[in-house]
């Protein structure tokens, strides 16, 4: 079994500057890569390796204009070469599985005028690998898996030097480490690594299974009368969103006060050091946030995982439809739902829990528990279930329940 383990850094300028300098670079050898294969492609029709871009990035060494790689390690370059090569083959992977819906899109661009043929390129498509932007893309890069060491609550990264961990016995010693990345979330800086470790639930004892029905007033309710609220409803998250909203006006206003006059009568705004500490307080802030949700949502994913069920039945959502609801969009971009069942998947599989995800058009809400008779007249206001067999069960609960005996169904 592999884990992946993430720790944050504890970094001074001198080292702050050289993790920059080598997440810059690999940005510059991930587009360098892409530019010459997109260039070979054209030219060819056929993929340029990875092996014959690295064999030209040590050319260009060895030029005074890129002497300056030498500064940075090796590895860094080796595998943004790779990872862009493999993002440019997968692409066209991609294409051959969903060629009609990809070509869909150019036929109703064509229809439209907006696109000539001859003016049709594979750029066109969906997920076609971008070049990243210094400003927009995040700053990360790899670490060679026999150079990075971790000692005494510290950890050396190549051409940076050793460099103190926040949690010193978080990532074992000596161990065989897997894609070592280091990372910058626009605050911190952090190494992340996959370590193997042995899986033993050889003589677990396990419960009964459970359903979780998931939503928005609450984030979690379980079959078995659990529920776990919404911390968006917290009065330290409502105040953190009132002094986002007031810092953004704030910036608002600023841009506002510094549009400064272009010789065209144009204007154009002029970012000052002021708008850059009010935005820099705005990007703290959305970390902040991100950081206390997405661990309240570690907090309850372990708390069912701790009980052992025997299986987990949880429904198969449709996040991205449910998205489209202009009502509703916020709160559900609010209570990181897939993040949820990304959490519950790799935990229930790292203790050998059955995740059994139910179909979305499962009636779970709309059948009554006792009787099986189906509700269709249920309204979303209707937090109470009442069937005509005399059956009354609070809505959520009603719904785990029969996600849970739909699971034992299939496990009987």
């Amino acid at each position: 079994m592999i884990k992946g383990l993430k720790v944050k850094l504890k970094v001074n300028n001198k080292e702050n500057t050289k993790l920059f300098g080598s997440a810059g670079v690999s940005r510059w050898a991930y587009n360098y890569a892409l530019s010459r294969t997109e260039e070979y492609f054209k030219e060819t029709g056929k993929f340029l390796g990875d092996r014959e871009i690295r064999k030209e990035i040590t050319k260009l060494k060895q030029t005074e204009k890129y002497s300056w790689l030498y500064d940075y390690s090796n590895n860094i370059t080796k595998q943004a070469v790779k990872d862009a090569c493999t993002a440019f083959s997968n692409f066209f992977r991609e294409l051959k599985k969903g060629k009609k819906e990809l070509l869909d899109v150019v036929k109703k661009k064509l229809a439209q005028g907006k696109m000539k043929v001859e003016d049709i390129t594979i750029k066109d498509y969906k997920h076609y690998p971008r070049f990243k932007s210094k400003k927009k893309s995040d700053p990360k890069f790899y670490q060679d898996t026999e150079k990075i060491k971790f000692k005494d609550g510290k950890v050396r990264i190549e051409k940076v030097g050793w460099i103190r961990l926040t949690e010193k016995n978080r990532i074992p010693e000596n161990a065989k480490y897997i894609n070592p990345r280091v990372s910058y979330d626009g605050q911190d800086w952090f190494v992340s690594v996959g370590v193997e470790f042995e899986n033993d639930n050889s003589n677990t004892q396990y419960s009964n299974g459970i359903g979780i029905d998931v939503g928005i007033k609450d984030i979690a309710i379980t079959s078995d009368g659990k529920k776990f609220k919404n911390i968006n409803k917290d009065k330290k998250i409502r105040d953190y969103r009132k002094l986002m909203k007031r810092l953004q006006r704030k910036v608002s206003r600023q841009y506002e006060m510094n549009k400064i006059k272009m010789k065209g009568g144009e204007r154009r705004y002029q970012k000052t050091n002021n708008i850059i500490k009010t935005e820099n307080k705005i990007r703290k802030l959305h970390i902040r946030l991100t950081n206390i949700r997405t661990d309240y949502i570690h907090k309850i994913t372990t708390n069912l995982v701790k009980t052992k069920p025997q299986f987990v039945a949880m429904e198969d959502l449709n996040i991205k439809g449910m998205m489209k609801n202009k009502h509703l969009s916020k709160s559900i971009q609010e209570q990181k739902l897939y993040e949820f069942k990304r959490q519950l998947e790799y935990k229930c599989d790292w203790n050998e829990i059955k995740l059994i995800e139910v179909d979305r058009w499962f009636p779970s809400s709309k059948t009554c528990n006792a009787c099986g008779n189906i509700k269709d007249d249920l309204k979303l206001s209707d937090r109470t279930y009442i069937c005509d067999c005399g059956y009354s069960e609070d809505r959520d609960i009603n719904a785990a329940l029969n996600l849970r005996d739909y699971g034992k169904s299939l496990t009987a």
